[in-house]
């Protein structure tokens, strides 16, 4: 079984978390709202719940909530 085909990543010093999928970097997300259109983008489903769902995205080093580099 495959992962999720949407990957963020821990938010970096500047609070951007990269973002890639299907492997494909498709950009660095500053909020909530960037992954969504990074979706949109790519034909997945982009509803306000999606991002909580696993099959679907991978969130490393933090949840949709987390957009500040731990120290």
């Amino acid at each position: 079984m495959e992962g999720a085909p949407v990957t963020v990543q821990p938010p970096g010093h500047d609070g951007g978390r990269r973002v890639t999928i299907r492997g494909e970097f498709v950009g660095i997300a500053y909020h909530l709202l960037d992954v969504v259109e990074f979706l949109r983008q790519k034909g997945l489903p982009e509803t306000d719940t999606t991002v909580e769902d696993a099959d679907l995205i991978e969130w490393c080093g933090g949840g949709p909530n987390a957009w500040t580099a731990s120290e």
